[in-house]
């Protein structure tokens, strides 16, 4: 499996950012109230970022001490940690990109917003931020070392699943 791209993580963010930014201008056109995101939506995006990084953090220990099988780690497990990590990053620049969106349009009003309104969407991208850099992390501590000169059965630059 390859490693996430920065170019679909980033793909991902633009859309995501227009999408926000563009629901909350037609809302606003049809003089409905704009969009606001709750705080626990950021709080919550940071807590599964700490949560996939602990999830890799058995096999990052496998992957590191190989010679030793007292950690074993099973294979399936691995796979699941790396394509969760995957998910999440996708996630967390969908989720941090469109909280970006809508607070830029919200920030862009000749009326500053309250900080109640602003808040709530800073924090979710903050939320997502850490869960892209946490789940991107995760995907890494997942990566097998390069083969040694003793160890040829492991393949170069896969990961500990393979």
């Amino acid at each position: 499996m390859k490693p996430t791209r920065a170019s679909t993580l980033l793909s991902v963010a633009v859309v995501a950012a227009v999408a926000g930014f563009a629901l909350d201008a037609v809302l606003a056109s049809r003089q409905e109230p704009t969009l606001l995101l709750s705080t626990p939506l950021g709080v919550t995006l940071a807590l599964i970022g700490v949560a996939v990084v602990a999830m890799a953090r058995p096999v990052r220990r496998h992957a590191r001490d190989g010679a030793s099988r007292q950690h074993a780690v099973d294979p399936l497990y691995a796979t699941r940690v790396v394509v969760l990590a995957k998910a999440s990053s996708i996630a967390g620049a969908l989720f941090g990109a469109f909280a970006a969106g809508l607070l830029v349009y919200l920030l862009t009003r000749s009326a500053l917003p309250p900080l109640g309104s602003v808040l709530p969407n800073a924090v979710a991208v903050g939320g997502g931020l850490v869960l892209v850099v946490c789940a991107l992390v995760a995907e890494r501590m997942c990566m097998a070392p390069p083969p040694g000169d003793d160890d040829d059965d492991l393949p170069r630059g896969g990961t500990a699943a393979n």
